[in-house]
């Protein structure tokens, strides 16, 4: 996975105005090759891994690559659990000397212990809970998940200037299975009252994306042209009509096996999700043009882009809408030197937003733009790289969990965040690599229909965010390969997930996390021994319930640990 910011995160102008992540599968490479990894650990961790690479032809113009993983893995929570199967096969068609297909196809499975049942509750405090508390029962039915994609690309090369790009893809999600949630306290607030029902989901995604990419000049200017069409069809069925309780537990000393097998409630799931399911449609259409001019032997480069988004939306709650928008993007980047480089973006942005809130109101689009500017410099002839950049990015119509209705979402009027980021990375010593960033957060809601929640900080945010990585390895000696690892994770001014319309937002402990590993790393051969929340530090997120009156939150696990060993061949 790579995040991207600055100028490149306007590159595929259909996400909000912050910059976009994008998951990088593994492609074939025409070399023969493979490898396997084996990981044990905490929590009766089990995992195995396997990546082959090679041609099916001769000739190199048929070429594959295979990824599948297993794994097993329990938690610091008794009855919780998640076991995953993976399965990517990709193949690569060379059809013509300028022209190839590629078919990647993804199936992931998980079996997974009930949604909910790593949350902790209190009728008191948040995280006075041990980590090891759980609301699961042994004998509660898994939730079943299957996640299955298909991506077709067509790659054509007209010459060295001008290049089409086509892509289809086809996604299933089908998910059957069960969620934990309780409807309150008893009045003594000792006895959670539990509660499970149904959580049954079937979405399918087709899209489909077509970009021409290109060089010219004229008046002598370079041009880097990029012309796209891009556009998407998603059917959405939920359902979590049927449930009931299953029985108190008394939080501060619980006693689990006291539900019996037929004490939980019986899921009718004779109609299919398509009759029972609640359905939601969203349909885009979209059109984007992006030039690149260059200027001063390319020390000066200035972006013009535009994307025109015509959206419909289907709602049980709302009906049907539809919506359309232009959002231009601007960028200007400057090289002062080989080394050294300046950059401004403005952005806007226009995002469709499935469903509606509690009472029906269908959610509009979130619109809004980015505003930043930047700089970026290598130092040491390349050994050490560091960026800053501040920026203000403005969000109408964000979503926010819904305080007062569990599963719902409410829609705040206006966010606006102000920061300043600062990135850098390179070699203290041979062998010896840092890594470290620095962010700093402020993010309010600007504009409400309730004035009174107007200047507070943006739930679920952190003000201050730092992070440090230190890795050395010897190179020399008998000791060469050996490699010792180390990193922080710091946030404060955290607030909780939710509470700006309830008066119930609060600030959270700040939170430092401190991890470590040791590794051997030879040509073919590699083991690593991970060592995550090395002091043993209680960490945890979570938030005020107004509806049931009960605070709940996520902990994470204490120290654990997790070796990997891996092979190529």
């Amino acid at each position: 996975i790579e995040f991207v910011k600055g100028p490149a995160g306007f590159m595929l102008a259909n996400g909000e105005p912050s910059g976009f992540y994008n998951v990088v599968t593994k492609k074939p490479t025409g070399i023969t090759k493979g490898e396997v990894g084996l990981t044990v650990g905490s929590f009766n961790t089990f995992r195995s891994t396997l990546d082959l690479d090679g041609r099916l032809s001769k000739d190199g113009k048929v070429l594959y690559r295979l990824n599948v993983m297993g794994s097993t893995k329990d938690a610091p929570r008794d009855y919780e659990y998640a076991n995953r199967l993976s399965v990517a096969p990709v193949i690569k068609v060379q059809l013509t000397p300028h022209s190839s297909l590629t078919a990647e196809y993804t199936y992931q499975n998980l079996q997974t212990s009930p949604l909910g049942s790593n949350y902790a509750y209190s009728s008191r405090a948040l995280g006075e809970l041990p980590v090891t508390f759980t609301t699961a029962e042994a004998n509660l039915d898994p939730t079943n998940i299957q996640d299955q994609s298909l991506l077709l690309t067509l790659s054509h090369t007209f010459n060295s200037s001008w290049k089409f790009t086509g892509q289809l893809a086809y996604l299933l999600y089908e998910q059957e299975g069960q969620t934990l949630w309780p409807t309150g306290f008893s009045a003594n607030g000792d006895t959670l009252l539990r509660a499970v029902s149904n959580w049954d989901v079937l979405g399918q995604t087709k899209v489909g994306q077509f970009f021409l990419n290109g060089e010219f000049t004229t008046a002598g200017f370079n041009h880097r042209l990029l012309a796209g069409l891009d556009m998407g069809d998603k059917d959405y069925y939920h359902d979590w009509s049927q449930g009931g309780s299953i029985g108190p537990l008394t939080v501060y000393a619980p006693v689990y096996g006291q539900v019996p097998a037929g004490g939980y409630p019986v899921y009718d799931r004779e109609p299919s999700i398509r009759e029972r399911g609640v359905y939601y449609h969203n349909a885009y259409v979209a059109l984007y043009l992006q030039d690149e001019l260059r200027f001063l032997d390319d020390r000066l480069r200035v972006t013009l882009a535009g994307r025109y988004t015509s959206v419909a939306d289907v709602d049980p709650y709302s009906g049907t809408g539809t919506a359309a928008k232009l959002t231009p993007r601007i960028g200007l980047s400057y090289s002062l030197d080989k080394n050294t480089s300046v950059y401004a973006v403005y952005d806007r942005a226009f995002v469709p937003q499935l469903g509606s809130d509690y009472f029906g109101k269908a959610f509009v689009p979130i619109t809004g733009d980015n505003k930043e500017v930047g700089l970026k410099r290598d130092w040491l002839e390349g050994l050490w790289t560091a960026s800053i950049s501040g920026y203000q990015i403005t969000k109408n119509n964000v979503l926010a969990s819904d305080p007062d209705h569990p599963y719902f979402s409410i829609q705040l009027g206006q966010t606006q965040t102000k920061g300043l980021e600062f990135d850098l990375r390179g070699q203290v010593l041979p062998g010896l690599h840092m890594t470290a960033n620095y962010a700093y957060t402020d993010g309010k809601i600007t504009k409400n229909s309730d004035a009174t929640v107007i200047g507070r900080q943006i739930a679920g945010t952190s003000k201050h965010i730092a992070n440090a990585w230190l890795n050395y390895r010897l190179t020399e000696g008998v000791l060469s390969g050996f490699g010792l690892s180390a990193g922080v994770q710091y946030a404060a001014g955290r607030t909780n997930w939710y509470g700006t319309y309830d008066n119930s937002l609060q600030h959270m402990p700040d939170y430092t996390r401190v991890d470590g590993a040791l590794s051997y790393q030879a040509e073919r051969f590699q083991v690593a021994l991970n060592v995550n929340n090395l002091f043993n530090t209680f960490l945890y997120s979570g938030a005020y319930y107004t509806y049931s009156n009960f605070y709940f939150w996520q902990a994470e696990p204490l120290r654990n640990t997790r070796l990997t060993i891996t092979h190529r061949f």
